[in-house]
């Protein structure tokens, strides 16, 4: 075994590489960009070095610098993860011309299988089947062509790459030339070549992979298969294992069809063939992924494999440690990227800084992540937070957990799709199985959450917060009479096309005309509050952004207007300033010497806090004089 490993990598692969080797007991050397200074993955290493700017074109992309720094840092073996240049073939042979061992396939086999035209070839000769489609470069009068031989609809496919980019739908012969040259120009950009090929779409497809390993003994297995079908846009966002399509007999073909491919290519360490399972139960091969896969953790929840560690082994030249037969799934995983996007907004990216983080635990639940309280998430790099993933007995046991899981995760700061995912999990089709690869673009669109008790609890939070903020002594409003007193004001929450009148007045509050016994706790350090309305308990997460209150109540984050409307039992207007002029007055006579300042505030007005406060405060001032006299 090599003794030091340097991750050619950031985020939560990173991390995850990381760790791995430290079970290992391997030494670790990390590599960030001038943005990833703090990043978990610098801060877990043993080592860590600079590679460049933000640019991934200037940092992660530039191999040579990472070849530089793993010869100065002394590593044996570089791991990829996935992404930037996991399916490099350059990248591979370069680490080892340098005398790098690299955690992967051989550069021939990612040369061979990144070419997915090519790979269609040897594949279809080696006896598996797979989707109907072109298999050489084309003009596009050749494509135009050789499409309508296909029939639509069809998917225009770079041949190199992958992660759904550079890829369209064509539903009609019109839609051709336009796909065409918007496919080409993406992939050019995205893969630095726009050879492209056609692929007859599977009405119903559902996406099904199945995870293998292999050693340089001539050792292949795989670890079962993972469902891949809740995508967008050809991105993977929630996966499972194993799959409900699949029955014992049909898994084992499948299976043996995965190894087949392995075998044919000479396939080594871990990686990913992916296919297409129709209506029928047919398959077809699409495609080979030659690194680890981002979904890796919901097979090993159900083998309990480890497979980063085994990648770590097979390169170091060892044998698997296990074979075919040892492969033995043990109940259900499901897992839900998390990414920092506004579901509500056609997945907007959603960068800035966390300010808030709680991830959830528990029986049967992980998360891998490489974000923490105070991170910046970049627009330079991919939106992916972390990976929630839960486990049970049953695939309705991991139902259950995931969704406790998802309303007990916590980001604050910035929009993350966990309100995608909770729509999702408890979506009825889902829960039945009853979804394909077109099932979230098609069939399903995401709802505004309408919960009339959310947004009266929303209303509440932020109006407690607001109080507190605007230097008024922090207090919990609740019904019992020792509740800190106070001038009663009025507030008038606003929550999107919903309005609330809350009045506080004293330790009693009432919204809307109803009293509501409510008490609010903050937790020591954080924006995270523990709020009781009526004895129903809630957990917020609370921040004012932009003039507003972002709060986060069960995964959902809603924006609150506050408006001050009014001191209750003080005059107002014109006569508000008759009373401060008679008080200023009261209070001089008193106190000769006394400064007041009363500044009037264009959010709070004259008839607030900020005059109200003061003028106790110099009261209070005023009476302490008079028991020294």
């Amino acid at each position: 075994m090599f003794k030091k490993v340097l991750a050619a990598n950031r985020g939560e692969i990173a991390v995850r590489i990381i760790r791995a080797c430290r079970e290992l007991g391997l030494e670790t050397v990390a590599v960030y960009s001038e943005v990833d200074r703090t990043a978990l993955h610098v801060r877990y290493a043993d080592e860590a070095y600079p590679i460049g700017p933000a640019p991934v074109q200037e940092s992660y992309l530039r191999w040579e610098r990472i070849i530089d720094v793993a010869i100065k840092a002394g590593a044996d073996a570089v791991h990829p993860g996935y992404g930037f240049l996991a399916g490099n073939p350059a990248f591979a042979e370069a680490c080892r011309e340098a005398g790098l061992i690299f955690v992967g396939p051989n550069p021939q086999t990612i040369r061979l299988m990144s070419d997915k035209i090519a790979a269609r070839s040897v594949v279809k000769a080696g006896g598996v089947a797979i989707a109907p489609g072109t298999d050489y470069s084309l003009s596009d009068e050749e494509l135009i062509a050789a499409a309508e031989e296909l029939g639509y609809p069809l998917l225009i496919k770079p041949a190199h790459g992958g992660g759904g980019k550079g890829m369209r739908i064509v539903e009609s012969p019109e839609e051709m030339p336009r796909a065409l040259a918007a496919a080409r120009r993406e992939s050019k950009a995205v893969f630095g070549d726009d050879v492209l090929y056609l692929e007859k779409i599977v009405e119903g497809a559902r996406h099904i992979e199945f995870q293998i390993l292999a050693d340089s003994f001539g050792n292949v297995i795989h670890l079962d298969e993972r469902e891949c079908s809740i995508q967008r846009r050809h991105q993977k966002l929630i996966e499972e294992a194993p799959s409900r399509a699949l029955d014992e007999e049909l898994r084992r073909r499948m299976g043996e069809a995965a190894v087949k491919v392995a075998r044919t290519v000479g396939y080594l360490n871990a990686g990913t063939v992916e296919f297409l399972l129709d209506k029928d139960k047919n398959f077809y091969f699409i495609e080979t992924n030659c690194r680890l896969q981002v979904e890796h953790p919901v097979t090993e929840m159900v083998t309990g494999i480890d497979i980063v560690r085994e990648q770590l082994r097979v390169a170091s030249g060892r044998r698997l440690r296990y074979s075919q037969d040892d492969v033995r799934l043990r109940g259900w995983a499901i897992e839900c990227r998390i990414i920092a996007e506004d579901p509500y907004k056609g997945f907007l990216p959603s960068p800035g800084r966390i300010t808030g983080l709680y991830e959830p635990s528990g029986p049967g639940v992980r998360v891998d992540s490489g974000v923490y309280e105070g991170f910046e998430v970049s627009l330079y790099y991919d939106s992916l937070i972390g990976k929630l993933v839960a486990w049970g007995e049953t695939r309705g046991e991991a139902i259950l957990r995931v969704r406790r899981a998802l309303d007990e995760y916590r980001i604050v700061g910035i929009k993350t799709n966990i309100p995608f995912h909770q729509q999702i999990v408890n979506d009825t089709r889902f829960i039945g199985g009853q979804f394909d690869t077109k099932f979230v673009e098609h069939r399903f669109s995401m709802v505004e959450s309408e919960r009339e008790e959310h947004l009266e609890v929303v209303a509440i939070a932020a109006t407690l917060f607001a109080q507190s903020s605007n230097r008024i002594p922090p207090q919990s409003v609740i019904p019992e009479d020792e509740a800190p007193g106070g001038p009663a004001m009025r507030y008038i929450a606003t929550v999107g096309d919903k309005s609330f009148t809350i009045e506080i007045d004293g330790g009693e509050m009432t919204v809307d005309g109803q009293r509501r016994a409510v008490d609010i706790k903050r937790i020591d350090g954080v924006s995270l509050y523990s709020l009781l309305v009526e004895s129903n308990s809630y957990e917020v997460f609370v921040e004012e952004k932009k003039g507003e209150y972002q709060i986060l109540l069960e995964g959902e984050l809603y924006s609150v207007r506050l408006e001050v409307k009014e001191v209750l039992g003080k005059p107002s207007g014109a006569g508000a300033v008759a009373a401060i002029a008679a008080a200023i007055a009261s209070l001089l006579e008193e106190v000769p010497e006394a400064r007041l300042e009363v500044v009037p505030s264009p959010e709070r007005g004259l008839s607030s806090w900020a005059f109200w406060g003061r003028y106790r405060q110099l009261m209070r001032s005023r009476e302490l004089r008079r028991g020294r006299r």
